[in-house]
């Protein structure tokens, strides 16, 4: 599936399942075949963490296909207590940290699917 936030366009692997979505980028890092993951979540607050990635990553909470929130280049965390990144979201969209600034991706954003 892509994602395309001002022309720019995101190759992402949709996760939907709840034990798929609490596992998300831990221990994955981006390759040629995705470079956003999508969860479509219930509509409301959703929180995330970043427990076991490798990765930094920008999470993007996005509700009507508009964008509400973003949390820029979160930190990986080894321990059990990682910070939780919050957001109202039906979908979410995680991407390399540094991408929405690299890109100017902002909140009040159109999100295209």
């Amino acid at each position: 599936m892509n994602v395309s936030i001002n022309n720019h366009k995101f190759k992402v692997k949709t996760i939907f399942l709840h034990n798929h979505t609490q596992k998300g980028m831990m221990g994955k890092t981006f390759n040629d075949e995705f470079n956003g993951m999508l969860f479509l979540m219930s509509e409301g607050d959703h929180c995330f963490w970043m427990k076991d990635c490798i990765i930094n990553l920008d999470i993007i909470f996005i509700n009507d296909n508009k964008i509400t929130k973003i949390h820029h280049d979160c930190p990986p965390c080894n321990g059990d207590d990682c910070p939780n990144y919050c957001g109202e979201a039906d979908v979410i969209l995680e991407v390399k940290g540094g991408t929405c600034k690299k890109l100017d991706i902002r909140e009040d954003d159109e999100v295209s699917f």
